[in-house]
């Protein structure tokens, strides 16, 4: 289970903006407490898209701009809101500017499974990411798949490879023996 936010989707705020009479715009993703809560019970539910997260969406209109248009917009675009449960805030630029300027993201990958003779045990392990900024986040995780792609290539590794191909050592700025050290 993947559940993204409370954060910013840069994706979803260009798209928004690009919508006749929106000046600017911010859209949040927001993992739904109640299916969250579900999966980390061990409940294993299967949920819907619009049952694992909402979309909060902040406006800064046009003047004079048609705002029951921009929502009805918002609201119903196709591979973006449509799929949600979404609530579109018209606001002004001073507030948008005061406490939506930033691009900070996280979110949780829960795997949840069952063991023993009669699948009586449960199992929960939960990753979470809590971001400031995504943007330099996302660029700190290529740069370290560029490293490791680099390590790989010295130890003759070539070919396609998926993140999961790439041994987690690789991805670090540190000695194998720094990680022993540190890390184990």
């Amino acid at each position: 289970y993947t559940f993204w936010g409370k954060g910013v989707s840069q994706g979803h705020s260009d798209a928004v903006r690009r919508i006749k009479g929106v000046k600017n715009a911010k859209q949040y993703t927001c993992p739904v407490e109640a299916a969250l809560e579900a999966v980390r019970s061990g409940s294993m539910p299967e949920l819907t898209t619009r049952q694992k997260h909402t979309r909060l969406v902040y406006v800064v209109a046009e003047e004079g701009a048609d705002k029951a248009y921009i929502e009805n917009a918002i609201k119903t675009m196709p591979n973006y809101f449509d799929e949600y449960d979404t609530t579109v805030n018209f606001i002004s630029e001073e507030e948008f500017n005061k406490n939506h300027s930033g691009l900070a993201h996280g979110g949780f990958v829960i795997r949840t499974g069952k063991t023993g003779m009669n699948k009586e045990h449960t199992h929960v392990i939960e990753y979470s990411l809590k971001l400031d900024s995504n943007p330099e986040f996302t660029t700190n995780v290529l740069v370290a798949y560029a490293r490791a792609a680099l390590r790989m290539k010295a130890n003759g590794v070539t070919g396609c490879k998926t993140v999961l191909d790439v041994p987690p050592a690789y991805l670090s700025t540190l000695s194998d023996e720094e990680l022993r050290a540190h890390c184990l």
